[in-house]
């Protein structure tokens, strides 16, 4: 089979790989679709980020939905032909966080394409993968593409939990990237009344007031937009930061009305944080890292029509042209969502 490689920046290969034999409790997926990460792209244009860098060759991908075509001994509730999204998370269900349920922060958790740990996690850029039953989601009444949303979308439900309730509430979004983008819908979903978005960028803000934006406001074309929704001590309810940059979070902070809530979603790096201002404001600052149970109902959601994905999947390539398409993906003022079609 083919997978899709990053050796180092800028090195991605297509190659051969052997195709596994599911075993007890598992099943084998013919990927249809995945989705280019935000993650995938760190790796492919500088080796990794942070302090995680390459070590070996690793494939790439954690966005994946395809169908079964086979099953391992014990399985139930999966049939072969089953369109399934593929859950990249993978705990370990042993250690003092999976025991108190807090499965995103297990002490040895195994997500598909991660260089974090050494040997690296491969990814699922396969055109046949084994993956644990417990791992697969039923999709059949969605497009694959929509199947692979599955995993961004997850991120942004267990945002939108960890952020209480949103009914009726008025709501800041930064960054329109695809995290800031699913936001939209997420927030729509938990009933708040107001979601504006911003960004430095039009082409971004468009997809945003596709889904359902209140308003839009490209901050670098006028950093006094913002202004008309200051108030005496701010009116928003809730900020969503995904940009992971410092000067939205600082800008965003005087938006933000008294105890109002922060999501912390993007990751660019540590921030000074205006520690005055939240303390005399009594802002609750609050991380969001990955999810778990919100998976199975980020496929729910699209199944039955609350959610609605497919205008953010902006781009569709074929295995063989998985250079062009991460090209494609890099660039935020032509891409939203690009997916690879295996």
């Amino acid at each position: 089979m083919k997978a899709i490689v990053i050796h180092a920046a800028k090195d991605l290969r297509v190659e051969d790989r052997a195709i596994e034999q599911p075993g007890e409790g598992q099943v084998r997926v013919k990927l249809a679709a995945g989705g280019i990460c935000g993650s995938d792209l760190h790796y492919f244009n500088h080796g990794g980020f942070g302090t995680v860098r390459l070590k070996e060759p690793m494939i790439l991908g954690h966005e994946v939905a395809g169908r079964i075509d086979a099953l391992g001994k014990g399985v139930a509730g999966l049939q072969i032909g089953d369109l399934v999204a593929v859950s990249p998370s993978r705990p370990c269900h042993a250690c003092e966080y999976c025991d108190k349920g807090l499965y995103n922060h297990c002490l040895n958790m195994r997500f598909y394409g991660s260089a974090m740990p050494f040997p690296h996690i491969q990814g699922a850029f396969r055109e046949v993968l084994v993956a644990d039953a417990n791992q697969c989601v039923l999709a059949n009444g969605i497009t694959p593409g929509e199947a692979a949303m599955a995993e961004p979308l997850s991120v942004c439900l267990h945002a939108a939990r960890r952020a209480g309730s949103l009914a009726g509430k008025k709501v800041l979004i930064t960054g329109s990237g695809p995290i800031g983008t699913l936001c939209v819908l997420a927030a729509k979903d938990a009933g708040a009344a107001e979601i504006i978005v911003t960004d430095l960028s039009d082409e971004p803000l468009e997809y945003a007031s596709t889904v359902g934006a209140t308003q839009v406001i490209n901050v670098a074309k006028d950093a006094n937009a913002l202004g008309a929704h200051a108030g005496v001590k701010g009116t928003f309810d809730v900020l969503f930061e995904c940009s992971g940059a410092a000067p939205a979070l600082r800008s965003a902070i005087p938006l933000l009305r008294p105890r109002g809530i922060i999501m912390q979603l993007g990751l660019g790096g540590d921030m000074e944080l205006p520690v005055m201002q939240i303390t005399a404001k009594e802002l609750e600052l609050r991380g969001s890292f990955r999810f778990h149970g919100e998976f199975a109902i980020a496929v729910e959601k699209m199944q039955s029509g609350a959610i609605d994905v497919k205008p953010l999947i902006s781009h569709s390539f074929r295995l063989e042209e998985a250079e062009t398409a991460f090209q494609t993906a890099s660039d935020r003022l032509q891409s939203m969502k690009a997916q690879i079609v295996f």
